[in-house]
């Protein structure tokens, strides 16, 4: 059974603490799929099976099932299911993958599918006291890197994201220019997409709030963040004190935000997220 896209949106990407820094992931992602249906009169809500999406953090407004969650706020029937799957940085691509799969299966013939993520909204999180009077609590940032590990890891495999990137870069003698070299040659791929308006179709506008003012309305990424690689090379290394890594390296133009597929499927072809 073949299995297509029928349609891919998704609300602009903003910076940390940027334009969307107010919205919840949940209401970014419910309303993404609010206008897919909206913008897709074939499709009948009631034949679509699941809403799966991925989400990395999960330990703030997008904790439990945020796929749930997005699909009833997006007034979906309570008849359609949402599951959310986690592979870190690859979540929303893994619930693709698991759509795609459940499509060729059988289980179903239309399925919505994407990610949501807001690291600016991910909270500070703590321990519980594990004595009636403890004081050994600890408090984690969870916008990145492990917390609450095990104690049967070993020290040297608890790395971040950032820290890891030192270490494959370290393994396979990637050097810094290199890497800066990578990472300016992707923003400037992105501002040549951007000015050709590649992403007009795709991206929903998020209604923004700005107390007794007029909402403000967010219609493009907050990116590229264009510079020289003179610009990159004065930065100084974010995870590692002599290491190769910088934050722009890292920061794609399409880190936070929404972006959600949908599918369908007629006759004996399916289409899907």
């Amino acid at each position: 059974m073949e299995v297509y896209i029928a349609d891919a949106a998704r609300t602009p990407i903003g910076k940390i603490n940027g334009a969307l820094s107010t919205v919840r992931p949940d209401d970014l992602a419910a309303l993404v799929i609010q206008q897919v249906v909206a913008r897709n009169p074939w499709l009948n809500v009631q034949d679509i099976e699941e809403v799966v999406l991925g989400a990395a953090n999960q330990s703030g407004e997008d904790n439990r099932n945020v796929a749930r969650m997005a699909a009833l706020l997006a007034g979906l029937p309570v008849e359609v299911s949402g599951v959310t799957v986690n592979r870190l940085c690859a979540s929303g691509l893994q619930a693709i993958a698991d759509a795609t799969r459940a499509i060729k299966n059988g289980d179903g013939n239309i399925y919505i599918a994407g990610g949501v993520e807001s690291m600016t909204r991910a909270p500070y999180v703590l321990s519980k006291a594990d004595t009636a009077y403890g004081r050994a609590q600890q408090m984690f940032d969870t916008s990145i890197g492990w917390r609450f590990t095990n104690k049967n890891f070993p020290k040297e495999t608890i790395y971040s994201m950032g820290e890891t990137a030192e270490n494959v870069a370290r393994k396979w003698n990637i050097s810094r220019e290199e890497q800066d070299a990578f990472a300016h040659s992707s923003q400037v791929k992105y501002n040549k997409a951007l000015v050709a308006e590649k992403f007009e179709e795709e991206i929903i506008p998020v209604s923004i709030a700005q107390g007794k003012g007029e909402p403000r309305l967010f219609t493009q990424d907050e990116h590229p963040r264009l510079g020289t690689l003179a610009d990159l090379a004065k930065l100084k290394p974010a995870f590692v004190k002599e290491g190769t890594r910088n934050s722009r390296q890292l920061l794609g133009p399409q880190r936070w935000g929404s972006r959600l597929d949908s599918g369908q499927r007629r006759g004996g072809e399916a289409t899907q997220p």
